[in-house]
């Protein structure tokens, strides 16, 4: 396989050619756990050009390559997530919000000092008491943000899980095969570490993840 078929939108490709074939499958195993989150609800929807407008966040950072590739795809999944205001555009949350949102007090108290770095995020379907965050910010040299995992059922937490939306659906889809022990095991992998290690010097000054107290 060709490094472009690992990354960004040759990897996306790969995993949107497998939920064509099967849209409403489940991303996530075993549905009688995790219940049964589908890739696409309905008939895949693409996103609408005059919704869309310039592929900028409101930050105006740009949309990564991998989440321009998908919302020419289907926008159900980050529907379902809140990503889009009343009027179809972005609405970004920070760290703490989000998981405020998300998880209640006390718990978006305990991110509220690092939400400075985390500005703009939005929600991933995946987690149980955990949730995933795409965390707009630096790009690494692929054009992608990375996928956070947080984790409160300890002290907070907040980990590199996957450089991008384009390894993050890759694996649920089961084309990348992370087998993780801990969520910042990809940090070791010889194609995806490299990725995640650009994104540590931005993200937590050249660690792959923080803890309560930030």
């Amino acid at each position: 396989m060709t490094d472009e078929g690992r990354h960004g939108v040759g990897l996306t490709r790969r995993v949107i050619e497998m939920v064509r074939r099967q849209p409403g499958r489940a991303m996530f195993e075993p549905v009688e756990w995790v219940g049964h989150t589908p890739w696409v609800e309905g008939e895949a929807r693409p996103m609408a050009a005059e919704a869309a407008g310039p592929p900028v966040f409101p930050s105006g950072r740009a949309v990564s390559p991998s989440l321009r590739e998908w919302l020419a795809f289907d926008v159900s999944m980050f529907e379902r997530c809140g990503w889009f205001d009343a009027d179809g555009g972005f609405a970004p949350r920070s760290l703490d919000q989000l998981v405020d949102d998300e998880l209640g007090q006390p718990w978006g108290e305990t991110y509220k000092d690092l939400a400075g770095r985390f500005p703009e995020c939005f929600l991933l379907p995946g987690g149980s008491d955990s949730r995933r965050v795409l965390a707009v910010g630096e790009v690494d040299s692929r054009g992608e943000y990375p996928v956070l995992a947080l984790d409160v059922d300890d002290m907070p937490y907040a980990g590199l899980m996957f450089p991008g939306f384009d390894v993050y659906v890759a694996e649920a889809a089961g084309l990348v095969d992370c087998k993780f022990q801990t969520y910042t095991d990809l940090a070791r992998d010889p194609v995806y570490g490299p990725r995640i290690r650009e994104h540590a010097a931005h993200c937590f000054d050249g660690q792959f993840s923080a803890e309560y107290p930030f």
